[in-house]
């Protein structure tokens, strides 16, 4: 890697020299305007439109458009006496926890290594106070003639410096169907976190692949004579609007715990189809043990001695009817006798 940018990280009186290098790089595979005819790249002049001249580099000024057609144009020295903080310096302005900064405000990424054996040092002890402390340092800095907000935090052991946008650079999300009244019902809402529950897991990066661009590189490989075939990939199936969200909710648990191995729910009825981000094989089910031997097997003592004494009781209230039929009947004789 090459060093884009040297300078110093400072806070409080210590200092640490270091050098800049990108963190980051695109991937994608970039092309060229050519004639279709010959394959001749196009090329793009730098014409002024007023007098139709070709002009260099060093004629062209920045110009702000004030509107009306009219132009502020800017040179070097205009630019040389804002307030910019020093190109070469990272000041820290304080340390903050990892979880007040929101992700949308990043956007570059950069490492940091020591410039020279007498940086190594403050710079190893400044990555262990921020490991220790589970802090970021929020700095400013000086890049290509622009002053950004910036962090430092250690990555694998590296200092990395994210450069952040402004808190007014951030669009506001001013969308109409926040102001809709619209009533999610509780079972909705518990089956939603259901299948967010059964399609959790570790974030894994490597796991993940451009299968455009792969493909596309086949393309060029089959042009220039690498391959013979291009291997097309597999296509998705479209995704029908969904109509019962209930019933896509309850598809989608049961599909995503199949995929995982688990058990899955009893289908539910209805008419919305969903289709699953990544297919995977589904487990084989494992046999269940009979549900009542098992629920007698579970049934409480305290339930099972309400029953035998219940038992008991039905038997002791039988035999005192019997006792009681018999003296009854023996009396009866008796009383006609008597009336006799």
């Amino acid at each position: 890697m090459r060093a884009i940018w040297k300078g110093a990280v400072s806070f409080g009186l210590v200092s640490i020299s270091v050098k800049l290098y990108s963190a980051t790089e695109e991937k994608d595979i970039r092309f060229h305007q050519v004639h279709r005819a010959d394959g001749g790249r196009i090329k793009y002049q730098r014409v002024c439109a007023i007098d139709g001249e070709q002009v260099s580099y060093d004629q062209i000024a920045k110009g702000y458009d004030v509107g009306g057609g009219e132009i502020v144009v800017l040179t070097d020295d205009d630019f040389k006496n804002l307030p910019l903080t020093s190109s070469r310096a990272i000041e820290v302005l304080e340390f903050v926890p990892n979880e007040q900064i929101d992700p949308i405000l990043y956007d570059k990424a950069y490492f940091l290594e020591p410039d020279g054996a007498a940086g190594v040092k403050p710079y190893l002890l400044l990555r262990e106070a921020l490991e220790n402390v589970d802090r970021v340092a929020v700095v400013k800095v000086a890049l290509r003639q622009r002053e950004t907000l910036a962090t430092v935090r250690v990555h694998e052991g590296v200092l990395v410096l994210n450069t952040m946008l402004w808190p007014d650079e951030v669009r506001e999300a001013a969308f109409d169907f926040l102001d809709d009244d619209v009533k999610l019902r509780p079972q909705e809402v518990k089956m939603a976190a259901s299948l967010v529950d059964s399609m959790s897991g570790d974030f894994r990066p490597e796991e993940f692949t451009d299968s455009y661009r792969e493909a596309l590189q086949q393309v060029i490989d089959v042009k220039i004579g690498k391959k013979d075939t291009v291997v097309q990939p597999t296509t998705e199936e479209p995704i029908a609007p969904t109509i019962d969200l209930m019933a896509a909710l309850r598809q989608s648990v049961e599909r995503a715990r199949a995929a995982r191995g688990g058990a899955a729910e009893p289908e539910g009825t209805g008419h919305a189809t969903v289709y699953p981000i990544k297919k995977a094989a589904k487990a084989e089910p494992e046999q269940a043990a009979p549900k009542k031997a098992t629920a007698r097997k579970a049934e409480p003592a305290k339930t099972a001695a309400a029953r035998a004494g219940s038992a008991k009781a039905g038997t002791e209230d039988g035999a005192k009817k019997s006792t009681a039929k018999k003296a009854a009947a023996k009396k009866a004789p008796a009383k006609k006798a008597k009336a006799a």
